[in-house]
């Protein structure tokens, strides 16, 4: 079930509020945990019972682990739920890449397992594996009621998408949490935001990236168009999502961290990823990165990290050799700037903000690709070394239909947006009072018009 949908919108979340509304505040936990587990059976009833099982064991590991806390036992108990958490990762989602490349390899013939991935479970495993380390690191006392460890592991509002929650943030939440009217009003405006995001910047972005796969006529001009029509609909399409999960939160009585910041406006790839996925990073740099030694080791080894932990990040995002690569492509550019590069961008402001716009636009060409035969395609046709035309007819075609939402959507990227509804807000106070509302009723009413009609409506996190 997606947060775009008529059957979320106008079915699910109203009968959920509703009845959370109205039950006591012992039964509440109950209450997301049961719709939480509908909206996961909605779309894999199968998995439901993995996700299920995989806290039944986080919850058993979490107590074992404060109990036995000091002795060889937590650390058994440690490494023992580690390896099933990771296993059940591993097998729904890399054994058929392991598969393959081993067939490759060696020549065997191999037969591929094929399982369907489970939704979110890519999320959803590091938030367990997060609640166990930090029982182990005694940052965080195991929880010992059942259901409010489920309620937080099945979330709904970032279940499939994020943003990574971390126990340590929402644990007392999850026991105590105050609801009021300007946090509902603040949720409602921040979900609707974000579904705004995602239907009219995103979906018809994504219109101009599939147009592209399917083209027969492409130039060096609609391989740039599609590299940053795509490095746009994914960011626009990821912090939608994450806007609507921390709006949902909100109306629940939680706060979710923000997961972007405007990583387009950076001027390094290091200053990119401290606001891009910004929960994603904290969880590589916490549970994997600083464990490893972090900088607080030799140079060799300080730089064997960077590349363990960027291979790791895009692995995390798909069983696939273009992942890996993009992940290593980010590692290499990181481990410049932290050596030399990094002197040289602060000091022209300009020029490092083009360098930055153009390592991440080439990355999601690396990052979106099916395979990489597509994406050392889609490269040579940017540097035009792929033997394409210039321009072609079919290029200045889509330029002309989409060029007003690429440009939207580049400004809508930067903080000028909401800069100017803020400044609008100091000098019309009472006009944004009545203009706000209506304006956040016509975005509904128009995002509902267009998911009736039926339109595209893609959603890129599903496969991770």
């Amino acid at each position: 079930m997606l947060f775009s949908s008529i059957t979320f919108l106008y079915y699910f979340l109203p009968a959920v509020l509703v009845l959370y509304a109205i039950v006591p505040k012992c039964m509440k936990n109950s209450v997301l945990l049961l719709a939480s587990l509908l909206f996961y059976a909605w779309g894999e009833p199968r998995y439901v019972f993995l996700m299920l099982f995989t806290i039944l064991c986080g919850y058993g590991a979490g107590l074992l682990i404060e109990k036995w806390r000091g002795k060889r036992g937590a650390t058994i108990m440690l490494w023992t739920s580690t390896a099933v958490f990771v296993g059940f990762l591993g097998y729904f989602k890399y054994a058929d890449f392991f598969i393959s490349n081993f067939s490759a390899v060696t020549g065997i013939p191999v037969t591929l397992l094929q399982l369907a991935l489970p939704i979110g479970i890519s999320f959803y495993t590091f938030q367990i594996l997060s609640y166990v380390i930090d029982v182990y690191r005694g940052t965080v006392h195991a929880q010992k009621n059942p259901i409010n460890l489920a309620a937080y592991v099945a979330l709904f509002p970032q279940l499939i998408a994020g943003p990574i929650v971390r126990y340590s943030d929402i644990a007392e939440q999850l026991d105590t949490r105050t609801h009021t009217l300007s946090a509902a009003a603040e949720g409602i405006r921040r979900f609707i935001l974000g579904l705004s995001k995602k239907i009219f910047i995103a979906n018809l972005l994504g219109e101009l990236c599939a147009q592209f796969h399917t083209t027969a006529d492409s130039s060096v001009l609609f391989c740039w168009m599609y590299a940053i029509a795509y490095s746009l609909q994914i960011y626009f399409d990821f912090s939608g999502y994450s806007d609507m999960a921390i709006g949902l939160g909100k109306l629940f009585g939680f706060d979710f961290m923000e997961n972007f910041n405007y990583p387009y406006i950076s001027r390094s790839a290091t200053e990119f990823w401290r606001r891009w996925h910004i929960s994603l990073g904290a969880w590589f740099r916490d549970y994997v990165y600083i464990p490893l030694g972090g900088n607080r080791v030799s140079k060799g080894r300080w730089l064997c990290n960077i590349l363990v932990v960027w291979m790791l990040t895009g692995f995390w995002h798909g069983a696939a050799w273009n992942f890996i690569l993009w992940g290593l492509y980010f590692a290499v550019f990181l481990v410049m700037e932290k050596l030399f590069l990094l002197q040289y961008l602060q000091k022209h402001r300009t020029l490092s903000h083009c360098y930055t716009l153009l390592i991440v636009a080439v990355s999601f060409v690396i990052f979106g690709a099916p395979d990489m035969a597509a994406t050392w395609d889609v490269l040579r046709g940017m540097t035009g070394f792929g033997g394409l035309p210039l321009i072609s007819a079919e290029a200045l075609h889509y330029l002309r239909s989409f060029g007003v939402i690429l440009l939207l959507a580049c400004i809508g990227a930067t903080p000028l947006p909401r800069l100017a509804a803020g400044a609008l807000q100091k000098r019309a106070e009472r006009v944004c009072i009545v203009l706000e509302p209506l304006t956040l009723c016509i975005l509904l009413l128009t995002a509902t018009a267009y998911l009736v009609n039926g339109s595209f409506n893609p959603f890129l996190y599903f496969r991770f």
